[in-house]
Formats: C-alpha cells, structure tokens, sequence
C-alpha cells in the first residue's frame, strides 16, 4: 500500500464516515420516540447491527465481502439519484450509479482490486469473486449505455450522468483506493450531508450537529481500538478495519436513509 493510498483511506476515515452522523436526525423525524430510553434503544439497535454486521464478516469473509458490496450498490445508487426530481422513478439510473465501486472500479483495476479483496476475503474468495464481477461487466456497461440514451429525454437526469463519467474517468485513471475516496468523500457524503442539513429545521440543527460530532469520534475510537489490536501487518489491519468498518456502519445507516426515510417521503406525496 503506498502514501497515496493510505492518505486516501484516511480521507474515508476522517472526511466519510462522519456523514453517517446525522442518522440521529434521520430517525427522530421518521417518527422515533423522543426521551432518553428511545434514545438508548435507538443506539443500542445501530451498535447491535453494525456489530453483527462485523462478526459475520469475520467468520464468512467471502459472503461479507459480497455482502458489503450488495448493499454499496444500493446505498451508493439511490444517493447519487436522490436529488433528481422525476414523476416516475427508474431503476436504471440507480443500476448505472450502483454500479461504479462495486463493478466498474473491480474490472477496470483488476490488477490492483484483487489483493485488496486477498486482504478482505482470502486469496482463493477473491479470485473467484472476481471472476463473478467480470461476467457482471458487460451487462453493467449495457446499462450504462443505456442510461446514456435515457437521458436525452430525461434532462434532469444529465447532471448525475455528467458526474458519474467523470468518476469512471478518475477510476480508469487512478488506483482504485483513490478513486473511492475521492467518490466517497467527495461525491457521496457530501451530497449526503447537504440534503439533510438542508432539511433539517434550523431549532434542530445545532442538536444535531453536536449529536453528529459525537458520533462521529465514538467511530474513530472504536476504529483506533480495534486497529491498536489487530494483530497483522499495517496494510492489512488498515484495510480490514476501514472497510468492515465501513460495512458495519452502511447497514444501519442504508436502513434509515434509502427505507424509513425514503418510505416516509413517498408517504408524504
């Protein structure tokens, strides 16, 4: 692992992980109970969660791996389209975006993605994952194309493409580690945290911003714990912790976004 790439896993650490801060908000206007055993509750759920997610990674890598990648792909979809105003929503789009990490940056870095999934899954799991990832290509890129054509009657749809090809630019051109980072921090959690902030009631921003600051040091903290006792090689233990970290966040965080929250909007129509 370079300098490079290891200031890029920081950036997801210190510029990404924060945007899950705000999930707080997030269930408290989808209807969660105010008062302090809620508010327990509510905590005790995301850590229960985000720990099993951790566990079961452990003990099936290759179906964690797969796993993570799955619910990326959604996650990562339905962000990159959430500010799009359509009557119609379509699955095509959120099939193009979704695509980009958990398909595009694998094929067209392989050389470079395959140790990385050696670290998370094992040697024998990532080549075969791989090689399920390569045969998901070609109809990946249908799509991709596919969407390209949709857009010449869905305009509002021309912004997230023009973002999306300048991504799988920057994923053809740099290693992948870079090229997720620069999506995930730059891109993803920054779209993220504007739309809510931008919903939020201004009473409640400051509760939430304090929330979302402690939140977001109780993830670096129990990072830190758990990279100080890993034992194995820094490469290894760095990956491993940022992205079954990364896993054991996304499930609670994707359950409230792209479920309560997208549920009770639809509601609200």
């Amino acid at each position: 692992m370079t300098s490079w790439d290891f200031f890029a896993l920081s950036a997801v650490l210190l510029l990404g992980v924060p945007h899950g801060g705000l999930d707080g908000a997030i269930a408290r206007r989808n209807g969660w109970p105010q008062g302090l055993i809620p508010w327990f509750l509510f905590h005790l759920s995301y850590i229960f969660l985000g720990t099993a997610v951790a566990l079961f990674w452990w003990f099936f890598p290759l179906a964690g791996l797969i796993g993570f990648l799955f619910i990326s792909a959604l996650h990562f979809g339905a962000s990159d389209t959430a500010d799009v105003k359509a009557m119609e929503p379509s699955i095509l789009p959120w099939i193009a975006h979704g695509g980009l990490v958990c398909i595009a940056i694998p094929n067209l870095q392989p050389t470079l993605v395959e140790p990385i999934f050696t670290l998370l899954a094992g040697a024998n799991n990532a080549e075969l994952l791989m090689s399920y990832l390569a045969i998901l290509f070609i109809p990946w890129s249908l799509s991709l194309l596919a969407y390209m054509i949709f857009t010449y009657k869905r305009r509002q749809y021309r912004k997230p493409l023009i973002n999306l090809i300048v991504q799988l630019i920057l994923v053809t051109l740099l290693p992948p580690l870079i090229s997720f980072s620069l999506y995930f921090c730059f891109w993803h959690s920054k779209g993220h945290l504007l739309r809510l902030w931008r919903s939020l009631a201004i009473s409640e921003r400051r509760r939430n911003l304090t929330e979302a600051a402690i939140y977001t040091l109780m993830a670096w903290l129990t990072m830190g714990f758990v990279f100080y006792y890993f034992q194995a090689a820094f490469s290894e233990t760095v990956i491993k912790v940022i992205f079954i970290g990364l896993a054991a966040l996304t499930l609670p965080h994707m359950l409230l976004v792209d479920y309560a929250d997208r549920r009770n909007n639809m509601g609200k129509k």
